[in-house]
């Protein structure tokens, strides 16, 4: 027999009851998933389909209406659950008048910490996170994007066995989200388990062994990506570099083509299109091969098609 999960929901349930009690809303429909050890586990679905609810019953701050949540086997909520887990809610807020050294410092005494290790771990997360140089500022003076790098300092600081991020690159410029796709990949390789929420499904599909869609307080979906997207080829992207007067001639010889900076020409192919053909027309009116991509379905693509026939308003 395999490891126990690490995160194991069965049937969970919750309503709320709206102003004055005149309406009930059911925000989670019977949802039930599990996390294994040691897996990267992405959360995913549309503003308000359930994701920050289910987070929220995980860290025993609700209570479900029916159904169960277990941590490490332990019913939600469970002060022996808690002590092997850290947390970074959606939107953090911290005192503003601390510093980022003194909540890591707060958060590892909460923990039964030494002062030492809570030195010496502080100094790693601050390190880790990027914020270094801005340890002895008040946080008042932080940006939104260095809040949530406090964040996860803080979620790390007891070097927990499960991580559960809300949100984690919210926030965050380019840069930073891979910095945190790369602490996201280090814990894995560290043994530790990550379940995480995102809107950002390009960053939930490059670093989640599996996923869970949720639309409007259903599961719709759980699997890996391989498992989940759709492989077969769909279209063909073909970027050509174009120099001289040849380009409207190179724009002739697809359907769909949308010209780019620096000479540069996209153009698109069916999946049944002739790329060879393609190729060798180009380079005889003188265009240079840039890059040749196939396309397939992505998680994003999914998430669209599952959001849609549930009658669910999606934003592009």
């Amino acid at each position: 027999m395999g490891a126990a999960p690490v995160v194991e929901v069965v049937g969970l349930e919750k309503t709320y009851r709206t102003a004055m009690r005149r309406r009930r809303v059911r925000a989670l429909e019977g949802i039930s998933f599990s996390v294994e050890p040691g897996e990267i586990f992405g959360f995913v679905g549309p503003n308000g389909a359930g994701k920050t609810t289910t987070i929220r019953i995980l860290m025993g701050l609700i209570r479900p209406t029916a159904g169960s949540a277990k941590l490490f086997g332990h019913q939600v909520p469970s002060r022996a659950a808690r002590a092997r887990l850290g947390f970074l809610p959606e939107a953090p807020y911290f005192y503003e008048y601390l510093t980022v050294s003194e909540l890591l410092d707060l958060v590892g005494r909460l923990f039964g910490m030494s002062g030492s290790a809570r030195r010496r771990r502080g100094d790693e997360l601050t390190e880790l996170v990027g914020l270094a140089g801005a340890r002895k500022q008040p946080m008042r003076s932080f940006s939104k994007g260095m809040l949530q790098r406090a964040g996860i300092a803080q979620a790390l600081m007891s070097d927990p066995e499960l991580v559960v991020l809300d949100e984690p690159t919210s926030g965050l410029d380019p840069l930073g989200r891979k910095e945190v796709r790369d602490i996201i990949l280090d814990l894995r390789a560290k043994k530790k388990t990550v379940f995480f929420s995102s809107h950002i499904l390009a960053d939930v599909q490059a670093i989640a062994d599996r996923v869970a869609i949720i639309v409007k307080g259903k599961i719709h979906d759980v699997g890996s990506i391989d498992q989940l997207v759709d492989r077969t080829v769909r279209s063909v992207a073909v970027r050509l570099r174009v120099e001289g007067d040849r380009l409207s001639e190179v724009e002739k010889l697809a359907a769909s083509a949308e010209r780019r900076a620096d000479g540069e020409l996209a153009l698109e192919l069916g999946a049944d299109g002739d790329v060879d053909k393609l190729l060798a027309d180009a380079r005889a009116l003188g265009a240079k091969v840039v890059s040749v991509t196939p396309r397939h379905e992505t998680l994003e693509d999914l998430f669209l098609r599952r959001a849609r026939a549930s009658g669910e308003a999606v934003r592009q």
